[in-house]
């Protein structure tokens, strides 16, 4: 039996912890920690074997299903199928969810739902490969579903926080518009597709074969694209991602790197074939990429939470990647996801460790950390330069792929993504220099950093491991390489250097450096400088373009008001007709008992009445 064979087991380990810390979680307590863990691992490793049976040597893609409902002559079907592309992905998932599971036992210790938590990590993991697995589309929704829900019992995990609480909401409410564009492509694609097919295999044959018509393909790929939006946190649907941050931080690392944010990119790597079919889609997906991207950009220099700062360049980076796939290039968008899921979920877990020693998150009250957490210091440097787009660390190589497809394809959309790595590498160096440099700023750090320390082996040991692919992850593919690309999407590689692009590339990372450097350690340029010849510009960055703002005054208050106005009608009308009727039952009802009491005069008095009222309507009848 092979490994393709027996890829099931991978998404099975961890909801066989999930079960387990279901229902033994109270008796396990922490030790439910070191199950979730090893069980996890145990998934990394079976996920690597697999990989590794793939590398080297041709291997066809391997599909098993069963008929799950048949409707009448239409069967659907449920499975796996294992591709280069998802056993790719499998490995990133279960090396990033291993790590968060290890990192989380220092971070939770002491949370009385530790058990809890490890309960809902499992089923999250488990939730995501079974999406990476899914044989249909179909499939693929319903645990695209699951990672929802799962996204919101860990963002809420500390619900007795309000902002937790209204984190977890928002998330799951706005995700859900999302999710009913992609609801919609699914229904459209079982009507079009022949034979009501939905399985990949067979979008495939069918949009390569040109037999579903342009019209129709351009609306099941935007749709689709719609709920990729939702999961990705793009633009305009991005608003849920920075307020995700009010769950615990290993939590962010695994939404941020390797599951929520990753679902969107490879939902459209997935469906790809629908995309390549419709040039229009193609040009939406690049263009709302490229600006997501630069917005993103944009509010993350004007940020003072640790953490959101970090939301905001996942934002943006999951821009880049959109617009990779919009310019036609997936082995360019995968890399980049492959790469920003190491050096994310550093930068999360070393935000965490800070978190863990400080007990706060606003960068403007910290600084001078890189002399007592030196690993923290130095790993988050690492992760900081690889997003930066410095090389050789590997967010530059991935970062040149999609800038070099962009130059070669649209300069507008190049230039757009150079200013964003300017700006990307600008707001790390802020948060690094602030939050580790020796300049203070805070006026109530110096009493708290002077029982600073280190975080626990079992936290900074994540924050190494992650570190090394931070660095050479990007060896995979290089200007000069193009191996991966061709091994992922079967494609021939085509040699892309281009010197042109790769030194501006460099500038824009090394500038924005340079520039963090000189304003807030150096201090040579003042760091309020902005704020106070454009204030208005400080301000508008600082409070996200007032997109929330916008969105309670044009969707949430309407629909409140709207609510509360059904609220009435309900309270008032419907349920005033209800108590109207009980009453005028039950005085009837009341009425008929004191009439049947007996006494032979009250039900002589009553047939008199009878009788003349009938009198009255007789004659009445016969002169009106």
């Amino acid at each position: 039996m092979s490994y393709s064979q027996t890829a099931w087991i991978i998404p099975l380990l961890p909801l066989v912890s999930f079960t387990l810390l279901l229902a033994f979680g109270r008796q396990m307590k922490e030790a439910g920690a070191w199950i979730s863990t090893l069980l996890t691992g145990m998934s990394f490793v079976w996920a690597v074997l697999t990989l590794v049976a793939r590398l080297g040597k041709p291997v066809s893609d391997y599909a098993w299903s069963y008929n799950w409902l048949q409707l009448e002559d239409t069967a659907l079907s449920m499975g796996y199928e294992l591709t280069n592309l998802n056993s790719w992905m499998m490995v990133v998932v279960t090396f990033v969810s291993l790590l968060v599971n290890l990192y989380s036992k220092g971070y939770m210790h002491g949370d009385e739902r530790i058990t809890v938590f490890y309960g809902y990590v499992s089923l999250f993991t488990f939730s995501m490969l079974g999406l990476v697995l899914s044989q249909n589309l179909l499939q693929l929704y319903v645990f695209w579903e699951l990672v929802g829900v799962c996204s919101f019992l860990l963002v809420g995990f500390w619900f007795f926080k309000p902002e937790a609480k209204a984190a977890a909401k928002k998330a799951f409410i706005v995700t859900r518009i999302g999710d009913v564009g992609l609801f919609l492509a699914i229904l459209i694609l079982f009507w079009q597709m022949p034979g009501h097919a939905l399985d990949f295999t067979s979008i495939h044959n069918a949009f390569t074969g040109n037999e579903i018509t342009p019209g129709w393909t351009t609306l099941i790929a935007i749709l689709i694209f719609i709920g990729a939006i939702g999961k990705s946190g793009q633009f305009p649907l991005h608003t849920w991602l920075p307020d995700a941050m009010e769950g615990p931080t290993p939590i962010s690392a695994l939404i941020h790197a390797a599951t929520m944010v990753a679902a969107g990119v490879y939902l459209i790597v997935r469906t790809y074939d629908i995309f390549a079919a419709s040039p229009d889609a193609l040009l939406v997906v690049a263009l709302v990429g490229a600006f997501t991207a630069v917005f993103a950009a944009t509010i993350g220099m004007a940020q003072h939470d640790i953490k959101r700062i970090l939301a905001y360049s996942t934002v943006s980076q999951l821009g880049y990647m959109m617009m990779a796939l919009g310019l036609g290039s997936v082995s360019a968008g995968m890399f980049h996801l492959t790469t920003h899921a190491f050096f994310k979920a550093l930068l999360f877990l070393g935000a965490g460790s800070v978190i863990h020693a400080l007990h706060r998150q606003d960068i403007r009250e910290m600084g001078g950390l890189a002399s007592k957490m030196k690993i923290t210091a130095v790993t988050f440097a690492i992760g900081a330069l690889a997003l930066s787009g410095i090389p050789p660390f590997s967010g530059f190589w991935s970062k040149d792929a999609i800038l070099t497809v962009a130059y070669e394809e649209n300069k507008l959309l190049f230039g757009i993504g150079l200013i964003t790595a300017f700006f990307t590498a600008f707001y790390m160096a802020r948060l690094y220099f602030l939050v580790f440099g020796g300049k203070r700023s805070g006026p109530t750090r110096n009493g708290h950093q002077e029982h600073v320390h280190e975080s626990p082996p079992v936290m900074t040991l994540p924050l190494i491991l992650l570190a090394v692919p931070a660095v050479l992850a990007g060896f995979l593919s290089t200007p000069w390489n193009g191996w991966f690309g061709e091994w992922l999407t079967g494609l021939p590689a085509e040699e892309h250097a281009n010197l042109i692009v790769m030194v501006l590339s460099a500038l824009a990372g090394i500038g924005g450096i340079i520039l963090g450097y000189l304003m807030y350690e150096k201090g040579s340029v003042p760091a309020d400088i902005v704020s106070r010849q454009v204030p208005w510009l400080a301000r508008l960055t600082e409070r996200k373009y007032y997109i929330d703002e916008l969105y309670d005054r044009i969707i949430v208050a309407p629909l409140r008001g709207l609510g509360h106005v059904l609220q009435v009608l309900d309270d008032v009308v419907i349920g005033g007709i209800v108590r109207m009727s009980a009453r005028a039952a039950v005085g009837l009802g009341r009425n008929g008992v004191k009439l049947q009491n007996g006494q032979v005069q009250t039900y002589g008095l009553v047939s008199l009445l009878g009788f003349v009222l009938f009198v009255i309507l007789l004659v009445g009848r016969r002169y009106g």
